[in-house]
């Protein structure tokens, strides 16, 4: 019978990297039943709105999806659907893998940090609203509770003891944001406190950004609240090459979600030249999750693999080839 997963193939390059990622995934000999789910643009211009209530419960029947990049208007229209997809299922845990691969020159070498972000709450909340006379003012809310809180730490932590991690960095801004941080830290301290193989310290986020930039040699795991992660997380894509290079989950208690974070590239969508290694190994990660673990192996050396002999690389790393030939040259190292 195989997992079943959701697949959201998305706007733009979405189609094409899901395509180009399905075919790897079987070539790495994986058993996955696909079962087609539309969220997005195109779901909008087809049923009327970018997330159907089918859409919904293919999720919830199945538990697991891959979803490629979604288009979200920005300053009008419908809200994140990333974010909707997150709160609906309440996946909790942003997990973004930020580790230098082979064959991408960057100015940091050997980083090798995980990122995980509070994923219902803080300042995404989406509690905000104009002040009155519309256009001069505006407020949003940051909240932040015990329970996520507790939860997110949690997590963070057995992730550290699951995957032989020495460190937990908290970041915070608890020096200026003394309720909501202070919250986020206070609770944090409280669960490392559980953990005293784990070792812990805590940044201020800004300072977090700096020492980044400086020497993410020194980071091991990082975890934080919903918009500094957001930032940091894309921060440390461009360490190790782009977002095209980075893998991303959302974990929850229910469901779990695997996407690629970039955009939907609308200017090179249905050109054959995109790069789908960010929905590659996200993939990945969706496999280890289901058990797979031989073919995430297989379906990650290969990649790297590719990458590393940097003969078949897609524009945007250098090279001339299209998203076909980077699939085909993955599916060949695969053998």
């Amino acid at each position: 019978m195989g997992h079943k997963v959701a697949l959201i193939r998305g706007d733009g390059i979405g189609p094409e990297i899901a395509d180009a990622t399905t075919i790897v995934i079987k070539a790495a000999g994986a058993d996955i039943n696909w079962i087609e789910a539309h969220a997005g643009k195109a779901a909008a211009d087809t049923f009327g709105t970018p997330l159907p209530e089918e859409t919904l419960a293919t999720i919830e029947e199945v538990k697991v999806a891959l979803k490629a990049p979604l288009a979200t208007p920005i300053g009008a229209g419908y809200r994140s659907i990333n974010v909707a997809l997150r709160k609906h299922f309440e996946m909790y845990a942003n997990v973004r893998p930020v580790k230098s691969v082979p064959g991408v020159l960057t100015p940091f070498n050997d980083v090798d940090m995980v990122l995980i972000r509070e994923n219902t709450e803080g300042a995404y909340i989406g509690i905000e609203h104009d002040i009155p006379p519309k256009g001069s003012a505006a407020e949003s809310i940051i909240l932040i509770t015990r329970h996520a809180c507790l939860r997110i730490a949690r997590y963070a932590f057995e992730y550290a003891v699951k995957h032989g991690r020495e460190e937990v960095t908290i970041v915070h801004k608890a020096n200026i944001l003394k309720a909501t941080s202070g919250l986020f830290l206070n609770i944090c301290k409280e669960v490392a406190a559980d953990y005293p193989q784990i070792k812990s310290r805590d940044l201020i986020v800004d300072n977090t950004a700096m020492q980044m930039v400086k020497n993410p040699q020194q980071f091991d795991v990082v975890v934080t609240t919903n918009l500094f992660g957001d930032i940091l997380s894309d921060l440390g894509a461009g360490l190790i090459g782009g977002l095209g290079l980075t893998a991303a989950s959302n974990i929850g208690d229910r469901v779990s979600m695997f996407e690629a974070v970039h955009g939907t590239a609308p200017d090179i969508a249905g050109k054959g030249i995109a790069n789908p290694t960010a929905f590659m190994l996200s993939a990945v990660q969706m496999l280890k999750h289901l058990g797979e673990n031989a073919a995430a192996d297989k379906m990650q050396n290969a990649i790297y693999t590719v990458l590393a002999k940097g003969d078949v690389i897609t524009g945007d790393l250098g090279g001339n080839a299209n998203t076909s030939q980077f699939t085909e040259a993955i599916c060949n190292a695969i053998g």
